[in-house]
């Protein structure tokens, strides 16, 4: 009878303790799920779970200064909204804020510092969130200080499987520069401008590779509308300093295409245009000394990346136009360069006089897909 009794008192006390270490147990992870589901939580611009994309300036102390096209800044997070930290050098540009890689709508930041929200009411989960510039460099920079997540608040990791890499250099065709204008008209307002929408974004975004895309309206490889061309422009971190200089090993592109000379073939018969004297006096540059221009260009990019595929191309203004010396120029200089790594496709000519539509866009990226999918393996 004592044997039983002493038995049933070592259950009793093994149970007592199970139920003290469940009750341990549990009130740690109360803890520790409080510790990860903030109801606030401050991602600061510095974070390495945050996403860049394109050149950035991020070796600010306060912020990362956004000036290039398609520049984009991407996390992956719970919680029920986000907003994101940010002043704006002019008010003038306008961002695309994507959400779980789907439903877009447009920021345009002010000139104070202050939060913005990008979106509220989430359900519970996974989301992520990218801030895309749709406008050009000449609007001034962005400085993106950070975020701020609320309710269940947790950052998670950045995506790492992406693999491919591709860069463009271009001009307004490139940037997407009107392509909102429905009217036709070319607006010039920066409301119209949306990079995203461009060839080179959408070639890019079907390769599921990271974009970057240095480009500016009116400019050329030998004259421009405005003073700078794409030989002094191409190296910059930072676009209005010629002293900023970019890392080219710090982003290695498996593909670089070149969409360039449209601005030179109409300023080159411009000899009163002050950018036509400024770079050439009274006397417009010979075939020869065009391709030579062409053809430096195309060797210094390759000097910056030994193992890229390069794809020069022009498109889709009449530039490109059957029967264009433009062409010409650019395979004559492909043919110089010797390097089977380096290919010539010209897209479709558009007919227009106006900046190609989005319509136009998605032709000339259908193109180049096709083309990257028949002659590049990566």
């Amino acid at each position: 009878m004592q044997e039983k009794q002493h038995i049933s008192y070592y259950r009793i006390e093994i149970f007592t303790t199970v139920r003290k270490i469940y009750k341990f147990l549990l009130i740690i992870s109360i803890i520790l799920m409080s510790c990860n589901d903030k109801k606030e939580l401050l991602i600061p611009f510095s974070s390495p779970e945050i996403e860049f994309s394109g050149r950035i300036d991020t070796h600010k102390v306060e912020a990362a200064e956004i000036y290039w096209s398609g520049s984009s800044i991407k996390i992956n997070f719970e919680g029920e909204s986000i907003q994101a930290l940010l002043k704006d050098e002019t008010g003038d540009n306008y961002y695309n804020v994507i959400l779980d890689n789907d439903s877009i709508s447009i920021l345009r930041p002010e000139t104070n510092k202050r939060y913005y929200q990008l979106a509220s009411n989430l359900s519970e989960g996974k989301h992520s969130i990218e801030l895309f510039k749709r406008t050009e460099w000449d609007r001034g920079k962005t400085s993106f200080f950070g975020f701020k997540i609320n309710n269940k608040a947790r950052l998670l990791a950045k995506q790492t499987s992406i693999k491919r890499k591709i860069e463009f250099y271009g001009n307004s065709i490139t940037a997407g520069y009107a392509i909102e204008d429905f009217s036709g008209k070319d607006s010039p307002d920066s409301t119209y401008t949306n990079n995203y929408l461009s060839y080179a974004a959408i070639t890019a975004r079907h390769y599921n590779a990271k974009f970057q895309c240095i480009c500016k309206s009116g400019i050329g490889i030998t004259v421009s509308w405005h003073p700078l061309i794409m030989p002094e422009m191409y190296d910059r971190l930072i676009p209005t300093d010629s002293t900023s200089k970019w890392n080219f090993s710090s982003y290695t592109p498996d593909i670089v295409v070149i969409n360039l000379l449209q601005n030179d073939s109409w300023l080159v018969n411009l000899p009163e245009h002050e950018e036509f004297k400024r770079r050439f006096g009274n006397k417009a540059p010979t075939d020869r000394e065009i391709i030579n221009a062409y053809q430096k260009f195309i060797a210094n990019l390759r000097s910056k990346y030994s193992k890229a595929s390069i794809i020069c191309t022009l498109g889709s203004m009449n530039a490109a136009e059957e029967g264009s010396k433009w062409m010409k120029y650019i395979k004559v200089a492909v043919e110089n360069l010797s390097d089977e790594k380096i290919h010539t496709h010209f897209m479709p000519y558009n007919k227009s006089f106006a900046h190609p539509s989005v319509q136009d866009q998605q032709i000339m990226a259908n193109s180049l897909i096709q083309f990257i999918d028949k002659n590049i393996e990566w």
